[in-house]
């Protein structure tokens, strides 16, 4: 492989390195204007360019790989990761998120979160709101509070093969309207019943 190598120089327009391989269609360039260095790497199909000016350092390539031990961005204004196309985020460890300020996360469509463990928790309350909500738990669903209301504006259905209410202490039964109690066979026990 034979390269053509060049070196400009000008009052003007500054230094411009030049290596052209033609064997494999490249070239390479460095220029030095005084107010930007710019490295380029032009082949047959792909170009990628390094500009560097006084404030600002910019990368353009169709491929841009980093391998490190260790890699640590830090910026005091804002940081923005943005892709046109999949975003993906891989740890083979722990992965920490935080903020000292709120944390948004949106989506147009769906948010799925799938892990053989999920905890959340506020220290102050906590709010999930749809206009259909689902909880499913394939063998059991616990609620429990020092306080638990559950509150209907419509309908509230409470269906099961077997229910049960029990109170260690008072227990009110209410309707506003006509209150129905059935079964096939209806069982009303204690030491005292009162009725009307």
């Amino acid at each position: 492989m034979t390269l053509v190598c060049k070196i400009e120089l000008s009052q003007s327009d500054g230094i411009t390195v030049t290596v052209i391989n033609k064997d494999g269609k490249i070239t390479q360039t460095m220029v030095f204007n005084g107010t930007s260095m710019v490295h380029t790497c032009k082949g047959d199909s792909d170009t990628s360019t390094i500009t560097q000016t006084s404030d600002t350092i910019t990368i353009d390539c169709k491929n841009f790989n980093v391998n490190a031990e260790a890699i640590t961005c830090k910026s005091t204004k804002d940081t923005l990761h943005h892709a046109d196309g999949t975003f993906d985020i891989d740890s083979t460890k722990k992965t920490t998120f935080t903020s000292a300020a709120d944390t948004d996360v949106k989506v147009t469509s769906k948010l799925n979160m799938t892990a053989a463990d999920i905890a959340a928790t506020a220290t102050s309350s906590a709010k999930v709101t749809a206009a259909t909500t689902t909880i499913n738990g394939d063998t059991k669903v616990s609620i429990t509070g020092a306080q638990v209301d559950i509150a209907a504006t419509a309908t509230a259905n409470l269906k099961g093969a077997t229910v049960k209410v029990a109170a260690s202490g008072l227990m009110n039964v209410e309707g506003g309207g006509i209150t129905t109690v059935k079964g096939s066979i209806t069982n009303i026990q204690g030491s005292l019943i009162k009725l009307g």
